[in-house]
């Protein structure tokens, strides 16, 4: 498959209306989440419970518009579920992008953020990136080599594609079940971007 163009991705984004934005990135954060429990699970670190509940609580603010929940506090309990800032691992690394990320829409819930979007995208990409790089990368690599390995990685291919399709799917009208099916898109089976699962 190929790629989309960036700059008419990032102009789509731009355009859709917040709860469109949210939903957005609350997909891709559904699908960064198999790599957080990853971690946790190797390292015991971490609490994917709370981050699974901030989540779930991201989904009843699309879908019950009058919901009353206190995003600030929120991004304070996230804070806490960050890896360790001594731990270098990559699991780490993933680990703090899905806090990142998660972050951002906390940020978008309380206000005005407009770029939040491009760096949830960017964030779920740059991990694809860095996990190609650590399994297919060789000492000898120069940039170009680097990046042709990248444009032709099936997983980075697949990155392109799933943002396309979420995308896609949040510029349609969000009523109740569409936002079920998107949540359901975002679990995606319980693999993540990187292809990891818990299975």
């Amino acid at each position: 498959m190929k790629q989309a163009p960036q700059q008419g991705f990032r102009a789509r984004l731009r355009q859709l209306s917040r709860r469109q934005q949210l939903a957005f990135m609350a997909v891709l954060c559904e699908r960064l989440v198999p790599n957080y429990a990853l971690y946790v699970q190797m390292t015991g670190q971490g609490d994917i419970r709370g981050v699974l509940v901030i989540l779930d609580l991201v989904w009843e603010a699309l879908q019950v518009r009058e919901a009353r929940i206190d995003f600030a506090r929120q991004a304070e309990k996230l804070s806490e579920f960050e890896p360790p800032g001594d731990d270098d691992s990559f699991g780490a690394r993933r680990a703090t992008e899905t806090v990142m990320a998660l972050a951002a829409v906390l940020d978008a819930l309380q206000g005005d953020a407009p770029e939040a979007p491009l760096e949830v995208s960017r964030v779920s990409r740059n991990g694809v990136q860095a996990f190609v790089e650590m399994t297919e990368g060789r000492d000898d690599d120069n940039e170009e080599r680097n990046a042709a390995r990248l444009r032709a990685h099936p997983l980075m291919d697949e990155e392109h594609d799933f943002q396309a399709m979420v995308l896609e799917s949040v510029e349609t009208t969000l009523d109740r079940e569409a936002l079920k099916s998107l949540r359901r898109l975002g679990r995606n089976e319980g693999v993540s971007n990187l292809g990891l699962s818990l299975e």
